[in-house]
């Protein structure tokens, strides 16, 4: 469990993040939506520690984030960010192997590498292992950084928690679609899952819960379907769409 109390968080003067209160339970997808600049990125960054509040506190299961020392935070807290820069010509097996930095000292042991195999399997990007990151694609890389982040918190068993900022906008819709399928298929009951999105339709049909931001305060918060009205979207974008409920929890907006 995550939760937020009054977080707050200044920036030249703006408070870019204003009194944010929330929690994040396992097992469920957590998404946060909101217009630019409405504080999005900035709150998972706060939630995720990489960032300091100016006011309020972050805890994970009861305790104090900032209390965590930096070793324990990385083998339990993995996050991906808008864009990933890689200068270097490493190969994608060695890209995916930095998720399991934190988890050992010198060389990875053979548990490590098994992970690596695995997470880029479950990715499909094996047959990509001996290839220069910085010769793939945008799409392409961005699956592999989807493989290294998911290798640094890959293992059951302990509080884990994954924060992904807008994972797929380098994705075709196809693999968009596969992404977050497989993203709901990881949910379990040791992993906490909080991502940004900017697509509301992917939001409606593969949230479970929906935090709407306003600058940097909380607009709404809860289910698909009290968060994603007309109202709010009208109230958090500018724009009124048609909500249709196609079926049992799956809803569809038209703009």
């Amino acid at each position: 469990m995550i939760e937020a109390d009054s977080l707050t968080r200044l920036a030249g003067g703006r408070r870019i993040v204003d009194g944010v209160s929330a929690s994040f339970g396992p097992g469920k997808l957590h998404v946060i939506v909101g217009s630019n600049g409405a504080g999005k990125s900035t709150l998972l960054k706060l939630l995720s520690r990489h960032l300091r509040p100016h006011g309020g506190a972050v805890r994970y299961g009861g305790c104090d984030a900032q209390e965590l020392g930096l070793d324990a935070l990385a083998r339990m807290r993995a996050m991906l960010s808008q864009s990933v820069e890689i200068a270097f010509p490493l190969s994608v097996e060695d890209v995916v192997l930095m998720g399991r930095y934190p988890h050992f000292t010198g060389r990875p042991s053979a548990h490590d590498l098994a992970i690596c195999a695995e997470v880029m399997r479950f990715f499909e990007v094996s047959e990509l292992a001996g290839r220069d990151h910085r010769s793939l694609s945008g799409g392409e890389q961005q699956r592999v950084q989807f493989a290294r982040v998911l290798a640094q918190v890959w293992e059951p068993g302990r509080p884990r928690y994954l924060f992904l900022d807008e994972p797929v906008t380098f994705l075709d819709v196809a693999h968009q679609f596969d992404f977050m399928r497989k993203l709901r298929s990881l949910l379990a009951s040791d992993l906490v899952v909080v991502g940004v999105l900017h697509d509301l339709n992917l939001v409606a049909q593969f949230a479970d819960r929906v935090l709407m931001l306003r600058d940097g305060k909380v607009l709404a918060d809860g289910p698909v379907e009290g968060v994603l009205t007309p109202e709010n979207v009208w109230r958090g974008f500018g724009i009124r769409p048609s909500v249709l409920r196609t079926g049992p929890g799956r809803t569809v907006l038209v703009f």
